[in-house]
């Protein structure tokens, strides 16, 4: 049966949209304890985990090897590790894709980027927002509209918080990375401009395009379509590409685009989509490997891990993604989200089942 075939049937299309819910929380999971990019690179990553006998890193994160190790990590290690996950943590990489899945059920893909701001202030709080959504959250209780709210004293416009607003677009739009795309940007420029836009656009096309292609490389050509061919978004994912076919490995791939993308910063979109491409082609489709490799990629570990954890959740789907990611979750999520929090993954995924089906 064809991936196309596949995601036609009703429960083929099911099983890749709980795939990728699964996908983005695992991978979110497996980053948040080393997420902070000016303390956990590359190389730090990889020391701790050869310190803990876990490469290749086939599971979530080990029990910090040092007591150094463990003051370095963030506080919600101690639920992210592995033996200590039940359930998802709380984190804004998640909420986002919640409060997206319910802006779509309450407003429809015709919604406007205004009721996007009005469902952050009902439903959000404040102090669950960050950088570019903080900026723009305080826009708009000062009364400002878009596009205002994105580029009144909001240094983070270029910030990787669009892009990880943009999976739940590319779940109700299996196959249509175009249609992902449209729905993703509406959403982006309440908070972002230039590459932070296309960042959101490309991955909601990204994940789109997961449903049908054969490989990642055939779904990130996709996904690059939608945005600017001139803009450093896509120069840079096409950089990633041809080191890949060239046959370069993996680590000096990321040493060649960390000294291209160099004063940037760790949590701007263009380096981490650069560290998601890598982790995906060299990935190969093996879902451990493709999120491993992102993680150690090193960045915005948690919100990478979570983007490469949903394409690779929808293109195996959640009955070929191994136990070990999914288990632990127990089907349950925390979320910040108003009226969500202890949500069962799999009425996520079907709700998401829903909107994709009507709309097909």
């Amino acid at each position: 049966m064809t991936a196309t075939t596949e995601v036609t049937t009703a429960t083929g299309l099911a099983d890749r949209v709980l795939g990728g819910w699964l996908g983005r929380i695992a991978g979110n999971m497996l980053g948040k304890p080393v997420e902070q990019g000016e303390v956990w690179t590359r190389d730090r990553i990889d020391r701790y985990l050869r310190a803990a006998d876990a490469l290749p890193l086939t599971d979530y994160l080990p029990e910090p090897p040092t007591a150094e190790e463990e003051r370095a990590l963030r506080p919600e290690w101690r639920h992210c590790v592995r033996g200590r996950v039940h359930g998802s943590c709380r984190d804004d990489d998640v909420d986002y894709a919640i409060l997206g899945l319910h802006l779509l059920e309450t407003h429809g893909f015709g919604f406007s980027t205004e009721q996007v701001g009005d469902l952050w202030l009902l439903r959000l709080p404040y102090l669950q927002t960050f950088t570019a959504e903080r900026a723009a959250y305080r826009n708009l209780a000062a009364g400002l509209r878009p596009p205002l709210t994105a580029t009144y004293d909001n240094p983070y416009q270029e910030w990787i918080g669009a892009l990880i607003r943009a999976d739940v677009h590319g779940w109700v739009s299996p196959g249509a990375p175009r249609r992902a795309a449209a729905l993703a940007r509406k959403d982006a420029v309440l908070s972002h401009t230039g590459n932070g836009v296309y960042g959101a656009m490309w991955a909601a096309a990204l994940v789109a395009a997961a449903f049908t292609a054969a490989t990642a490389r055939e779904a990130l050509d996709e996904a690059l379509a939608v945005v600017p061919a001139s803009s450093r978004l896509a120069r840079t994912v096409r950089r990633v590409a041809s080191l890949h076919e060239s046959g370069l490995p993996w680590e000096d791939t990321l040493a060649t685009l960390e000294e291209e993308t160099a004063g940037l910063g760790w949590i701007h979109t263009v380096p981490n989509a650069a560290v998601i491409t890598a982790g995906l082609l060299y990935g190969d489709g093996d879902f451990s490997r493709s999120v491993a490799l992102t993680v150690r990629g090193g960045l915005d570990t948690d919100s990478g891990g979570a983007t490469a954890g949903s394409v690779a959740g929808v293109m195996c789907g959640a009955a070929a993604m191994p136990a070990q990611w999914k288990e632990p979750l127990e089907d349950t999520v925390r979320s910040a989200v108003f009226g969500f929090d202890g949500v069962r993954i799999s009425e996520l995924a079907e709700r998401t089942l829903r909107l994709a089906q009507a709309e097909a």
